[in-house]
């Protein structure tokens, strides 16, 4: 009698428990779609908002942290089908997401009805005044007065000789270490490189600094937002704070030097932020300058230095396409005048296989896996409705690791882009439309020289080049590729 008495509470709370659940699960939904006019609710795509208060955030970060991360992607393809747009409940708010070349190519080069969307979480580490922050119109002046020193031709010349003079000494030195990770030690030195763009003349201690704690900035823009001692997110705000602190302090400083009639022969983009107004006078207040080096520093280091570990593993792990990249190499090597000292831009632009090697290792490690709008008003795409007011993500992985884009996606093959003109939408390494990253040339051009001189004169040995990958917040070797780097001259 007692274990029938135990037995019938059991299935007592275990129906009242699955009442609970449902009903919270209908409240969550109703919560999204509640407020909806009924013929937007009848044209939402199919999908699914997730578990109350998280939504999908648990199967995105379970799909990511088991090494699967396409499982999350493929869960919605598989129970909806192909049709490239799907409902969901992503960083706290109602979210659509677009998955094929087709309807990512609409959202992201319709200004009109979609506007940057970051979740707050992430708009507070990087910046409101910051790109991902601020409106159409700010973002088109605030990128018009900042491309030009970056990828214009002069800028990109003058930048060659400081990048090639970095990339040859560096090298050099990890020669003399018995083992480095390489990962670490790639992303110091592209964190380098863009401090001395960005900030030229301040010492190696502020450079040391910035970079330690931008890897927990990174770590925080796409974890869930909990402001809890232990999590990525808290670490991430504190290391905002930090980064604010350092860059205002630079910031003040070069404000008294001007004041004092000093000037830098050099300019610096700090010098080009602080000098730079409209036509009508208005120049950039603090915030505005701290927060666009947060966000240039951030990626301008970040992606570049990601993809030279990757592109000089795959190369040596697929001999045939070394070979190509190295006679390639070899060959604008030869060609080299006597008089000439490095590489130029013209050099640079004759690297066709190399450009083929860096798209193909954009595409299949995807580095930036998704990005951010919002709808300005009720959007029809594909039939289908997007909802004034909801997030839009635009899921580049998706689109790029599609078989019926790139036949064999998870294969590394250079020679896909043989002859090949990607179609708008299938290639989204940097972006699309108005808000395609502003510094893509500046960071090919970095990996493009750092591979040139690596494949013409050194190797790398991996210690467990069967090691697994941790796929947030990038794709990255979870010992991050501990290897020793060796002269060619010397084996």
């Amino acid at each position: 009698m007692e274990w029938d008495y135990w037995g019938v509470a059991a299935a007592a709370v275990a129906v009242l428990a699955a009442a609970v659940l449902k009903a919270a699960l209908l409240a969550h939904v109703w919560m999204q779609e509640g407020k909806l006019q009924e013929e937007v609710l009848r044209l939402l795509p199919p999908g699914d908002f997730g578990w109350p208060l998280i939504g999908n955030m648990w199967a995105f970060l379970r799909a990511f942290k088991s090494g699967n991360p396409d499982a999350f992607i493929a869960s919605f393809v598989r129970r909806f089908g192909r049709i490239g747009i799907y409902k969901s409940y992503m960083f706290g708010s109602p979210t659509i997401m677009v998955t094929i070349p087709e309807t990512c190519r609409q959202v992201l080069m319709d200004d009109e009805h979609f506007i940057t969307g970051w979740p707050k979480s992430a708009v507070a580490l990087i910046g409101k005044k910051s790109f991902i922050g601020i409106t159409r119109e700010e973002h088109k002046w605030l990128r018009k007065i900042t491309s030009t020193p970056i990828n214009g031709w002069d800028a990109l010349s003058m930048y060659l000789k400081l990048i090639e003079k970095t990339v040859v000494c560096t090298l050099e030195k990890w020669t003399a270490i018995e083992q480095i990770e390489f990962l670490t030690e790639v992303r110091r030195l592209t964190f380098r490189i863009i401090m001395q763009i960005f900030l030229g003349r301040e010492d190696d201690n502020i450079t040391m600094s910035l970079e330690r704690v931008y890897t927990d900035l990174n770590y925080g823009i796409r974890a869930m937002a909990i402001k809890i001692p232990g999590f990525a997110y808290h670490r991430a705000l504190k290391a905002r704070k930090t980064l604010v602190t350092v860059l205002q302090s630079v910031l003040d400083k070069r404000r008294a030097s001007k004041a004092k009639g000093h000037s830098h022969k050099a300019m610096d983009m700090m010098d080009i932020l602080l000098d730079v107004e409209d036509d009508s006078g208005r120049k950039l207040d603090d915030e505005e300058i701290v927060d666009t080096l947060v966000m240039y520093l951030n990626a301008g280091h970040e992606s570049s230095g990601h993809i030279i570990m990757w592109a000089t593993t795959f190369l040596q792990e697929n001999p045939e396409y070394l070979r190509k990249a190295m006679a390639e190499q070899e060959d604008i090597r030869k060609h080299m005048p006597p008089s000439q000292n490095g590489l130029t831009l013209k050099d640079v632009r004759k690297m066709e296989y190399l450009s083929k090697v860096i798209d193909e290792t954009l595409r299949l490690v995807n580095i930036s896996l998704v990005s951010f709008r919002q709808a300005t008003t009720d959007v029809n795409i594909n039939g289908y409705v997007i909802p004034k007011g909801w997030k839009v993500q635009a899921w580049y992985r998706a689109v790029h690791m599609d078989p019926e884009v790139y036949p064999n996606p998870e294969e590394f093959n250079p020679s896909r882009w043989d002859n090949l003109v990607p179609k708008a939408g299938t290639f989204l390494a940097f972006g699309a439309g108005s808000r395609l990253c502003p510094g893509n040339d500046l960071a090919k051009l970095e990996i493009s020289v750092f591979l040139h001189h690596f494949l013409l004169d050194y190797k790398l040995h991996r210690v467990n080049p069967r090691c697994a990958v941790r796929y947030l917040p990038h794709p990255r070797p979870i010992d991050n590729c501990l290897a020793k780097v060796t002269r060619l001259s010397t084996m």
